[in-house]
């Protein structure tokens, strides 16, 4: 299951850190693999509303970071 699945008593609690953020990454990496071998094979498949979950939330994430535009603005 996605990291970024959490159950609705738990959302806003969990702390956003870099070890989460790179276990996004790593499943992201797995899912576009398995998404193009699927498509290879000419198949549907389920695993890109996974992959769109994640990225909202990785976006959603850096917009709410206001640390890393500062910096890249400078």
């Amino acid at each position: 299951m996605s990291v970024a699945f959490v159950p609705d008593w738990l959302r806003g609690k969990a702390e956003v850190n870099q070890e989460t953020i790179q276990r996004l990454l790593e499943e992201n990496d797995q899912l576009i693999r398995c998404i193009v071998e699927y498509q290879n094979k000419g198949r549907g498949n389920e695993y890109q509303h996974v992959l769109h979950r994640n990225l909202i939330y990785l976006a959603t994430i850096a917009d709410a970071s206001p640390t890393s535009t500062s910096k890249a603005m400078e």
